[in-house]
This record gives C-alpha cells, structure tokens and sequence, in this order.
C-alpha cells in the first residue's frame, strides 16, 4: 500500500521574512516622515514663557523651539536625508545611513529635552526689553511643544532602528532595474547601413566598427 505525501498549498505559506521586510519598510517610512515633520512643526511653536521686570512692571516675555535651540530642526532635517538615502545604498553603506538615522532620533529627543531647562534665549530678551544686559527671566513656564518634539524624535529613532534591522530586506533605488529585480534587457543596436554616411560617422563617433568586422 503506497503513502500520499501531502504537499501544502502554494497560497497556505506566506513567506515571513518578505511580509516582515514589508511592514517594517511602511513602518519606518511612516514614522520618520511623521517624526521629522512634528520636530519641525514644534520647533516653530512657543517653548517657554517668563516676565521681566522693568519700570512699568512686569513684561511679558516669550521663546520659540528656534529661539531655545535649533539642533532639533537640523537634525530632523538630517534624519529625514537619511530615511531618503536609505534606499539609494546598499551593504555596508545602508548600514551606516540607518545608524544616522536613529543618532538623529536619539539626538534629536536629547536636545528637546534640554531645552526644557534653557532659559538663556529668554534672558537675551529680558536684557533686551530692560535695557540692562545683566537682566534676566523672572518667572518661566514652560509649554507642550517641547514634548512634541520628543516625540517626533522618537519616531526617528523607530525609523532608524528598523533600517537596521531590517533594512537589507529594503528594495533599493536603481536605474539597471526593474521593480521585480530582474536586469534591464539592452536593446541591440540597428546594423549600420552603408549607404548612409551619416550613420557611418555617428558609429564612428560611438567607437563602434560599422562594418561589423
């Protein structure tokens, strides 16, 4: 009596490793677009707040993301190149550009949350709205912003930690290939005809024998 081997169904296994590469890919791309575009957009926004005392009385003073620090924005901006250039390389080099990616996450939540403590672009504005240059903030507030940015470095961070694991699975931008992988076939060249001199002189310009030899 013979034995039936089962063979699964071509549809019953879906390869793993390939949907992985798939979901970490949209994953990465959605939160290091997200991310870059929240640290610019809190960047922007007011970070602190304080009075100065002059004359008059109190003076209202307040800080932007910018007036505190501009590292978050550049390195938002860094981070986001290197989401780009993540798939223009290969190897060694993907690597590296991922390891950039989450240091500009990394960098970028560090220095946000430094500004917290900043109080020196509001002491510029109170030695300004006084007069005196060794006036400084009397009362500071601090608002949400500063966290938002965080946070966006956070999703930069995500982004680069998934390039660098699961990065060689990424596609890579290349013009020798096709969407599916496969090599670009050349067209061949049409004969030079004889009686054209023309395209005699136009293989000639090329380095190519227009007699075939």
């Amino acid at each position: 009596m013979g034995y039936v081997t089962a063979v699964p169904h071509p549809r019953s296994e879906a390869p793993g490793p390939a949907r992985s590469g798939r979901r970490s890919l949209a994953v990465a791309l959605l939160s290091g677009a997200l991310g870059a575009a929240l640290v610019l957009l809190a960047t922007r926004r007011g970070w602190s707040g304080g009075t100065a005392t002059v004359a008059g009385g109190d003076f209202p003073l307040s800080a932007s993301g910018s007036d505190v620090t501009g590292v978050p924005a550049a390195l938002a901006i860094v981070g986001l190149a290197s989401l780009v250039a993540v798939f223009a390389v290969r190897r060694a080099g993907r690597f590296l550009v991922a390891g950039l990616l989450a240091l500009s996450g990394a960098g970028t939540i560090a220095s946000a949350l430094l500004g917290l403590s900043d109080s020196s672009a509001l002491d510029e504005k109170a030695a300004a709205a006084t007069g005196d240059t060794a006036a400084t903030v009397d009362t500071m507030t601090h608002t949400g912003w500063p966290y938002v940015a965080a946070a966006g470095g956070l999703l930069l961070l995500l982004a680069g930690l998934l390039a660098l694991r699961y990065g060689r699975s990424w596609p890579t931008m290349s013009g020798r290939y096709e969407r599916d992988g496969t090599p670009r076939v050349r067209r061949a060249r049409a004969p030079v005809d004889p009686d054209r001199p023309e395209e005699i002189w136009k293989a000639l310009d090329r380095g190519e024998d227009p007699t075939g030899a």
